[in-house]
């Protein structure tokens, strides 16, 4: 569906993308994970054909965005970081509006707003002013404008942020019902957790450059995988400790009370070797488990910095 390639973009002297690759398949729900400043909002806007790259190629579903605009943007359904207030306008007129933006008059236009405005639960809303709808209610209302002509490709920027936990349920409900119909999804988010329940894949943007990109089962096994391995004995701490040097999959151990703490790389079966070998050596071991970790860890190992929080569950969020 969309195909990045070398993509850069300057504003003064600041490279906001670095030579951008970036390949999102039909269907996939695409998670792009970033602090501020990484350059998500670029991106997105530059997938969207608001921005114009200085170098590099977008392809959207075949058609190349810079020479083809117009019909490329057909095939997008963009959603912005804020809302943007029509304080005259109900729910229906406004997105009669956006309709007729599109070419949709009369009942054709009436027809598709009602079956839109019906498809984000907003039918109780219909004749209510747009600034009067809940946060929440505004965002599911930009989704449903930006389905009015119908595109295969929707680009949502910080969809769910600001929202209460009830209200970004919702939105996370609404983006999966598009997905399973097959339109493909590009999200950026700062509530990590979110991205780890809804996506099919993630992209981790730093400073302008994709550090990695990969399906989500794929990245939380990583993230599973290398997380220190603690093993714990009851005594035999020196057999045990030439054991797990001689390793192949240990890079380093640290003892402290008759605990080892090991940054190992391996599969759990690499892992029942390890152990099998230490109690064949008669070696009391008490415990022997990877510790915990999460997406945000991760993020942050790969971004290889600490300063900006990064927010792991809506809770949190909600509380700011």
């Amino acid at each position: 569906m969309l195909s990045m390639k070398g993509v850069e973009k300057r504003f003064g002297t600041v490279r906001a993308l670095k030579s951008l690759d970036l390949e999102i398949q039909d269907g996939a729900l695409f998670g792009l994970m970033g602090q501020n400043g990484a350059g998500k909002t670029t991106l997105l806007r530059v997938t969207a054909g608001l921005l114009r790259p200085d170098s590099g190629s977008v392809m959207i579903g075949g058609t190349d965005v810079l020479k083809d605009p117009a019909k490329a943007r057909m095939k997008i359904g963009y959603v912005p970081d804020e809302f943007g207030i029509y304080e005259n306008l109900t729910v229906m007129e406004y997105m009669e509006f956006f309709a007729e933006a599109f070419g949709l008059y009369g009942r054709r236009a009436r027809v598709r707003c009602e079956e839109l405005v019906r498809a984000v639960d907003l039918s109780d809303r219909a004749d209510f002013p747009v600034d009067a709808l809940s946060r929440g209610m505004q965002q599911r209302l930009s989704i449903a404008r930006a389905m009015i002509h119908d595109p295969a490709f929707l680009v949502l920027d910080e969809p769910t942020s600001g929202l209460d936990p009830g209200s970004r349920f919702s939105v996370r409900e609404l983006l999966l019902e598009l997905c399973t119909e097959g339109r493909t999804i590009l999200i950026s988010s700062h509530v990590l957790s979110e991205l780890s329940e809804i996506c099919t894949d993630i992209g981790i943007l730093d400073q302008g450059s994709m550090k990695m990109t990969g399906e989500v089962s794929s990245i939380l096994s990583r993230i599973e995988n290398s997380n220190p391995l603690r093993i714990s004995v009851l005594n035999g701490e020196e057999s045990a400790l030439r054991i797990i040097r001689n390793h192949p999959g240990v890079r380093s151990v640290t003892l402290q009370d008759r605990v080892f703490s090991l940054d190992f790389e391996g599969k759990e079966e690499d892992e029942a070797g390890l152990l099998y070998e230490l109690i064949g050596n008669d070696i009391p071991v008490s415990g022997f488990m990877r510790e915990p970790g999460s997406l945000e860890s991760f993020f942050l190992k790969m971004t290889a910095t600490s300063e900006e929080k990064v927010i792991l569950d809506d809770t949190e969020e909600s509380d700011l």
